[in-house]
This record gives structure tokens, sequence and C-alpha cells, in this order.
């Protein structure tokens, strides 16, 4: 895959499209989707049928599962978790060991965050 780098790996059926970068130890499985100028990296994980998005960033140890949707300018990072059908849009983020789960909201500017 030409938008996949390192030691990335990207299985299953997912997909990741336009200019969206997967690199460095992540991995993007199951029937997940990587889009438009989005970027899953480090050691992040997204699988199941999650979908990240627009300029949307994943990363550290963070896992978006389920059918979670990251979209926007948003960032997940740190050992921070999305699941269920949860979204995090617009210039969110979620980072340390938080956890965004269930039918879940976090947008516009909101930051959700616990000490690491």
């Amino acid at each position: 895959m030409k938008n996949v780098f390192d030691n990335a790996k990207v299985f299953g059926y997912a997909a990741v499209s336009g200019d969206a970068r997967v690199f460095g130890y992540a991995a993007v499985s199951g029937d997940a989707r990587v889009s438009g100028y989005a970027a899953v990296f480090d050691n992040a994980r997204v699988f199941g049928y999650a979908v990240v998005s627009d300029n949307a960033e994943v990363s550290g140890n963070a896992v978006v599962s389920g059918y979670a949707a990251v979209s926007g300018n948003a960032a997940v990072s740190g050992d921070a978790r999305v699941s269920g059908y949860a979204v995090v849009s617009d210039n969110a983020e979620v980072s340390g060991n938080a956890v965004v789960s269930g039918y879940a909201e976090v947008s516009g500017d909101s930051v959700v965050s616990t000490q690491q």
C-alpha cells in the first residue's frame, strides 16, 4: 500500500485511502477505514468498523474500535480508547488514559484527558 510506511500494518478488509497515512508500528484491521489526510501512527490501533477521516490523528498507544469515528482535526493520543459508536470530531482531543465509549460525542474544542 502506498500510504503505509515503516512497520505499520493494514490487514483484513481494512482500507487506507486518499492521502491518509499509517506509519510507525500502527495497525489498521478488520473493516476499519482511514481516509482523507488522516494519520494513524506510533503504536496506535484502529479496528472493527472504526473510521478515521479528514485531518484526524490517532497516535501513541491509542485504540479506536467498534463503530467509532474520529474526524475533522480531532486527535486521539496516549493510551486513550474510543469505542462503541463514539464520535470524536472537530478540534476535539482525547488523551492520556481517557475512555470515550458507547454513544458519546466529543466535539468542538473539547478536551478529554487523564494523567498518564
